[in-house]
C-alpha cells in the first residue's frame, strides 16, 4: 500500500510560482526569512509569534549558497534548503514557505509585499530589509525580541564540544 505525502509538502513553493500562490492567501499577509538551518525552540516561538500578527505566514528561505555567502562557517547550512523547506513547512504556524538566493530578500519582499514584515530581536525595524517600503505601503515592520536564548551556532558549538549544558 503506498503511503500519502504528507500534506506539509504542499506547502513548499517554488519562487516562481508565489504570485498564483499568493493571491489566495488570508490577509493580513506576515513575512520574514532566515536560514533556519537546525530548526529550535528559539525558531518555533518567533515562527509561531509571527504567525500571531496576521492571517498568514510566508517563510522564505535562504538558499544554501545565499547561507555560505553570510559566513556562518564552512559547514553551513548543516541542512539543505529541500529539508529545511520541509521542516519549516511542517509547523502549523507556516502558511508558506519559499526560499531566494540573493544575500538579501529585498527583491522577494516586493513581489511578495507583506502586510507586515517580521525580523527577529536581534535587528532593529530600521534595519530590516523591506521596512523602508513596507511602510511606505502602509504595512507594520516588527521585531519580535528572543523570548529564549539560543541559536543554531550555539547548538552546534554545543554539539562540537560534547556539552551536554
Amino acid at each position: 500500500m503506498p503511503y500519502p505525502t504528507p500534506q506539509f509538502e504542499a506547502k513548499i513553493c517554488p519562487p516562481e510560482r508565489l504570485a498564483e500562490r499568493l493571491a489566495v492567501l488570508p490577509r493580513p499577509l506576515v513575512f520574514t526569512n532566515g536560514c533556519f538551518d537546525i530548526l529550535h525552540r528559539g525558531h518555533v516561538t518567533y515562527l509561531a509569534q509571527a504567525r500571531e500578527l496576521g492571517a498568514s505566514l510566508v517563510l522564505a528561505l535562504n538558499t544554501d549558497a545565499s547561507v555560505k555567502r553570510l559566513g556562518k562557517g564552512d559547514d553551513r547550512p548543516v541542512n539543505p534548503l529541500a529539508f529545511r523547506a520541509a521542516v519549516a513547512a511542517a509547523l502549523e504556524s507556516v502558511t508558506l514557505v519559499t526560499w531566494f538566493d540573493d544575500d538579501t530578500p529585498a527583491e522577494l519582499i516586493e513581489l511578495i509585499r507583506p502586510d507586515i514584515l517580521v525580523k527577529g530581536g536581534d535587528w532593529s525595524v530600521e534595519n530590516i530589509v523591506g521596512s523602508r517600503e513596507t511602510l511606505a505601503r502602509g504595512g507594520e515592520v516588527h521585531s519580535i525580541p528572543f523570548l529564549h536564548a539560543t541559536s543554531t551556532t550555539e547548538t552546534l558549538r554545543r554539539i562540537r564540544s560534547g556539552d551536554q549544558g
